[in-house]
């Protein structure tokens, strides 16, 4: 790349790539395709994948999509959950968890089917300092089938089927880890496996023996991933780690053994207290409905409702609180007593039988303000609005 090209990429990181094709006349010493492409590629990387996005010479495919490739964030956290001699990655793909894994190993062997691919990820992976990664052109059961024994293998199979059609179940994903599981497990005492942030749960504990692990990794309180970690040799129950990452800095750590789930007491209430509160994304993929009231001595709503309640604050809760400021019911007198103190509303339903909308237009108040409405059920089934104010951590 010539330092002209460099140089047009770097004074037009923000601008409109298609406005950009139009100069390429004015701009003859440059090649205009080639820094389009690093243009496009560096405008999606830049908030998801900042590491890459800061070196200048990383070099990106025509048609980058990284739908399905990990955040910096989260293959950050993934690579702290192992370490070894070597690692293998089966879907090398964009390379950003080879990249991660491999300060974590002396050597990590990354595998591609696509030549493009790996030519690409060759040269970033030079490019960003990283000379322990060993680039081969191959598909996943192929190399498995004669690979060495390693410490870990690493996958992320594709989660699109070749009509481009998204699928949730592992025997649709490629490769099919679960046809390859007994592979899997000859080739390597750990296997660590990526999978779609709406896996069900069940469903993965069913088609996959010996998980010893699931990670669910949520940013900024949306669920990413879900990372199944297999053993040869497994307890006899699974241990689950949620996390959060918040837009604030602060990690959300919530972890259990899935039988203290099972066997955890809950206190449900017929009526909210002073606080309110709301897990995060990642508990709440987890499961740990009771435990969560159990942990921090909190009274449930409902057995489907999800939402917690206190007189006295707890601290630290992994996720949102609310200061509950009054409870309506749905008699006409209340409905207008409510329309009367608000006209504006982030109004949420947990456990109710009406949507968004339909309510809303009963309740005649319009979207936004200060305030959150939840509309609920109680544990004696009694259907309540409750008007309450975020406390923020």
């Amino acid at each position: 790349m010539t330092q002209a090209t460099l140089q047009f990429i770097e004074d037009h990181l923000n601008d409109d790539v298609f406005s950009l094709s139009l100069l390429a006349p004015k701009f003859p010493e440059v090649n205009m395709q080639l820094a389009i492409r690093q243009i496009q590629g560096k405008q999606k990387t830049k908030d998801k994948i900042p590491c890459f996005y800061a070196c200048k010479t990383l070099l990106y495919s025509a048609k980058l999509s990284l739908e399905q490739s990990s955040s910096e964030i989260t293959a950050k956290h993934k690579s702290i959950r192992c370490e070894g001699n070597i690692m293998i990655d089966l879907t090398g793909g964009f390379g950003v968890d080879s990249f991660f894994f491999s300060y974590r190993f002396e050597k990590l062997i990354y595998v591609e089917h696509q030549k493009k691919l790996c030519d690409l990820a060759e040269h970033n992976f030079k490019a960003l300092g990283r000379e322990n990664i060993e680039v081969i052109n191959d598909i996943a059961e192929n190399f498995l089938e004669n690979s060495i024994k390693v410490d870990w293998i690493y996958l992320d199979p594709a989660r699109r089927s070749k009509t481009g059609k998204k699928v949730m179940l592992l025997s649709d994903c490629e490769p099919n880890v679960a046809e390859l599981h007994d592979l899997l497990l000859s080739k390597a005492e750990n296997i660590m496996i990526k999978l779609s942030p709406m896996i069900d749960i069940a469903h993965l504990q069913r088609e996959l023996p010996g998980i010893y692990e699931i990670q669910i990794i949520a940013v900024e309180n949306e669920c990413k991933e879900v990372v199944a970690i297999l053993k040869r040799q497994t307890e006899s129950t699974i241990f689950i780690r949620t996390t959060n990452y918040t837009n604030s800095g602060k990690v959300e750590q919530f972890d259990f053994e899935q039988n203290e789930e099972q066997i955890a007491q809950v206190n449900y209430t017929k009526q909210a207290q002073n606080y309110l509160y709301e897990p995060n994304a990642a508990i709440m993929k987890s499961g740990a409905f009771k435990l969560v009231s159990n942990r921090y001595k909190l009274d449930k709503l409902h057995i489907n409702s999800h939402l917690y309640t206190s007189n006295e604050l707890i601290r630290n809760f992994p996720g949102k609180t609310f200061t509950v400021e009054k409870e309506y019911d749905f008699s006409k007198e209340s409905l207008k007593a409510l329309q009367k103190e608000i006209q504006k509303v982030n109004l949420a339903i947990r456990n109710f039988p009406m949507s968004v909308n339909d309510l809303r237009k009963k309740l005649k108040l319009q979207e936004g303000g200060e305030k959150q409405l939840f509309a609920t059920t109680l544990s004696d089934n009694k259907k309540v609005l409750l008007l309450c104010s975020r406390i923020k951590s």
